[in-house]
């Protein structure tokens, strides 16, 4: 016998939830999301209030030059004024949710709205995570590798030789451009948001100095992992990648069968799908990179001309928004002080909700459908381009991730 039939025991996957429980999960997904956010962690906080609109204003004093004109006896000089740089930012709203059956939740093994919760907390941390990461790496200071090339496009990874890899070199040159724009460390040292895969790259140098041989371990930054040059690196997958598509459903590059003017025969044939897809889109062939005019069944043309190099039969056309070859190309994001600014909205900050089986009315007449959810109103702003630095760089790895 079922001695449990006739009581009133509640467990979490009741239709009756309680205040509790809500309050645990809510808990647990802020606390999961906001471990996630590595790009907020050095930048300007500042809320907007509740009913002030959605726009903040980031402020910047510009600083005096020097006075370098000898002062008159008896006679006052005129004053300076202070100027102010602006920088205006819109919030926007962020959020998902998940639908749960109340036969999902009567027969299922698991708990759904715990995994549910731990599902959207990551989701939430990784999204307001890359809102962030997409405007600072929309800065305009670029690096590409070491200084040695032009562009994103003559980045190479896993050739035999000239490898454009993250080393000591680029932190050495991303920190002389930030200390020549005069940008102030964060306590002592510049900050570097950095990918595992270019990670591995930098940590094998003898100088490398990892967390855990720092005298004070109570300081260390959420995700770091060490320091070389005068940055501080704080590692994270999330990391922006720079990724180019395959040029076809069916084939990552393309062939030149033979060129002429502005226009690329190739070998494959193109399906209408296929060639409305290209228009628009960067291709590499040789050292140069193009902009697609136009494409059909087997031909592609070109908006400009070659420079230089000339296509020739048997050259391979590659995809063109990423490094040589198409190969994934890294950003590392070298910062300084003030760089960068984050708002959210008092009281419109992430939220968890959940909506109870029975709490829809007659929307939900016979209490078939609970869910869970979240959502949050944020934005990022680059303040100073000058006191953050985007190195770009291919890797020994290539994650396909962006």
């Amino acid at each position: 016998m079922n001695l449990r039939l006739f009581d009133n025991t509640n467990t979490t996957v009741s239709p009756g939830l309680s205040d509790e429980m809500k309050t645990y999960y809510s808990d647990y997904l802020i606390d999961n999301a906001t471990a996630r956010l590595v790009h907020d962690q050095f930048g300007q906080k500042l809320p907007i209030p509740k009913g002030k609109g959605k726009k903040i204003e980031f402020r910047k004093y510009n600083p005096f030059p020097k006075a370098t004109t000898v002062l008159t006896e008896g006679v006052t000089p005129t004053g300076r004024s202070l100027t102010v740089d602006t920088v205006e930012a819109t919030l926007s709203q962020y959020g998902d949710y998940v639908e749960l059956s109340d036969m999902l939740e009567l027969t299922a093994i698991d708990n759904n709205v715990v995994q549910a919760t731990k599902l959207l907390g990551n989701q939430a941390g990784e999204t307001l995570d890359t809102v962030t990461r997409e405007v600072l790496n929309g800065g305009t200071n670029v690096q590409y590798g070491a200084e040695s090339v032009s562009g994103r496009h003559l980045l190479v990874g896993g050739a035999p030789e000239g490898n454009h890899y993250f080393s000591v070199d680029c932190v050495l040159r991303a920190v002389r451009k930030l200390k020549a724009m005069k940008a102030e460390r964060i306590d002592g040292y510049y900050v570097g948001i950095i990918h595992p895969d270019v990670a591995y790259d930098l940590m094998s140098d003898s100088r490398w100095e990892a967390v855990k041989s720092y005298a004070d371990p109570k300081d260390w930054y959420d995700g770091e992992i060490g320091r070389i040059g005068g940055v501080r690196f704080v590692e994270t997958t999330e990391a922006k990648i720079f990724t180019a598509d395959d040029l076809t459903a069916g084939s990552r590059n393309l062939t030149v069968k033979s060129f002429a003017n502005k226009v690329v025969t190739v070998e494959e044939t193109l399906t209408d799908k296929d060639a409305q897809a290209l228009i628009g889109r960067k291709i590499l062939i040789g050292s140069e990179k193009f902009s697609v005019a136009s494409a059909s069944a087997n031909t592609i043309t070109l908006t400009t001309a070659p420079v230089s190099d000339m296509p020739e039969a048997g050259d391979i056309v590659y995809p063109g928004e990423a490094g040589a070859m198409g190969r994934p190309v890294y950003s590392t994001l070298i910062l300084g002080d003030n760089a960068y600014g984050v708002s959210y909205l008092e009281g419109g900050g992430l939220r968890h909700i959940v909506k109870q089986l029975g709490s829809s009315g007659t929307a939900d007449p016979l209490d078939q459908r609970a869910t869970v959810g979240w959502k949050a109103i944020k934005t990022a702003a680059r303040l100073v381009e000058a006191f953050m630095v985007r190195v770009e760089t291919a890797s020994t790895y290539a994650s396909s991730a962006n």
